[in-house]
């Protein structure tokens, strides 16, 4: 790679005015006049609508807490997350550097305690977010469009989704209700089943539904029907291979990791072994035109994320990788915020990573692809048309 001198900050300014993308940039990173910026991330970051396909979004005081402890192979989460009332959404976006995250709600960590219950969080939960995009001065994103109009404007943005849809309880109905609410991503399966009609096996337990059931297919086509894009994160194999038979549309996997990367952190790694895929099962999603989300968890450095990226980029190729970092956006403890997962990372999470894909090697234009480029072509294909 062909060494790049360092810049002072009063010629990177200029460089990244120069792109149009200097209010896409954080001084937070910026640390004095010798620091060493490669004058391609402001290029970069131009033109990329930096998308992270998975991450937690909790306002204060809709943390949820399960039920009966972490499943096997899932952090405590409810010990790790540390949420303060004075961060809020538009602020740790800003700061973030992305354009947009997915936000999400961990719906089966909730207290549902009888039928009704996940839907009543639900609601609660997404009347907390409308709160916090209206402090904020935010809409959530419906279509590209949006997409493309928060990243000219400067102004990020949400996807609005869910982790697992357990809200619905055998009401079909329930889709269009937080569809309507402005759902456009829906991720189907967690850890627990829909207590009243379950929508398939996933990968952290023991398979008893046969792979996606009758019913988890009804709603994967109503998803189709009205433009939201399904995500078959913790999905078991057979649970995937059931929703390519009835989809009409591209789907999802917004966070894991192939099962052939350890990563440094060899106790966490264990931990989420059941979470990972295995090569063929991204294939088939990347075959049906979707893309395969890589997170943080496994990496203990930005350095060892980008070698995960580079492995999933290599099984499935550029076009079918994005990142779905699972981490929560307004934590404020290393290791679990967006903004904080790697303590040493010099400022907004994503200019520092496509810093460092630089450096590896990545071109610009993998990526444009990889961080969020891909995310907005599916995205784009499954709500168009739609309101």
């Amino acid at each position: 790679m062909k060494h790049t001198p360092a810049l002072s900050r009063r010629r990177f300014l200029a460089t990244a005015a120069a792109a149009g993308s200097a209010t896409l940039l954080q001084p937070s990173w910026l640390k004095g006049e010798d620091s060493a910026v490669d004058p391609r991330i402001a290029q970069v970051l131009s033109r990329t609508i930096g998308i992270d396909m998975h991450n937690h979004v909790y306002p204060a005081g809709t943390e949820p807490h399960p039920q009966h402890g972490p499943q096997a192979g899932q952090p405590p989460r409810q010990q790790e997350q540390q949420q303060s009332p004075d961060l809020f959404i538009a602020e740790e976006l800003k700061r973030s550097g992305l354009t947009a995250v997915c936000a999400s709600f961990v719906l089966d960590f909730a207290p549902n305690n009888k039928p009704g219950d996940a839907r009543d969080n639900f609601l609660h939960w997404l009347a907390a977010i409308d709160a916090q995009l209206q402090a904020g001065h935010m809409h959530r994103a419906l279509s590209l469009k949006d997409l493309k109009a928060a990243h000219e404007h400067a102004q990020p943005t949400i996807v609005q989704t869910v982790e697992g849809a357990h809200f619905i309880e055998g009401h079909l109905d329930r889709v269009e209700e937080v569809y309507k609410r402005g759902l456009r991503h829906l991720q189907l399966l967690h850890d627990r089943d829909d207590m009243v009609s379950p929508l398939g096996d996933t990968n952290t337990n023991p398979a008893h539904l046969g792979g996606l059931t009758a019913f988890g297919a009804e709603v994967v086509k109503e998803c189709n029907r009205l433009g939201i894009l399904v995500d078959l994160a913790h999905a078991s194999h057979e649970t995937v291979l059931g929703a390519l038979k009835v989809a009409t549309q591209p789907f999802i996997v917004s966070h894991t990791s192939l099962d052939t990367h350890i990563g440094s952190n060899l106790r966490m790694a264990e931990m989420m072994k059941p979470r990972l895929i295995s090569k063929e099962h991204a294939r088939v999603v990347a075959d049906a035109g979707g893309i395969v989300g890589v997170w943080t968890h496994l990496a203990d450095s930005l350095s060892d994320f980008v070698v995960s990226i580079k492995q999933m980029v290599d099984a499935i190729g550029s076009d079918h990788v994005g990142i779905g970092t699972d981490n929560d956006l307004l934590a404020t403890r290393p290791g679990q915020g967006t903004n904080t997962v790697y303590p040493n990372m010099a400022g907004g999470f994503f200019p520092a990573l496509v810093g460092e894909m630089l450096r590896q090697g990545f071109t610009p234009d993998e990526i444009g692809k990889v961080g969020g480029g891909n995310y907005c072509r599916v995205f784009g294909k499954v709500t168009a048309g739609h309101a």
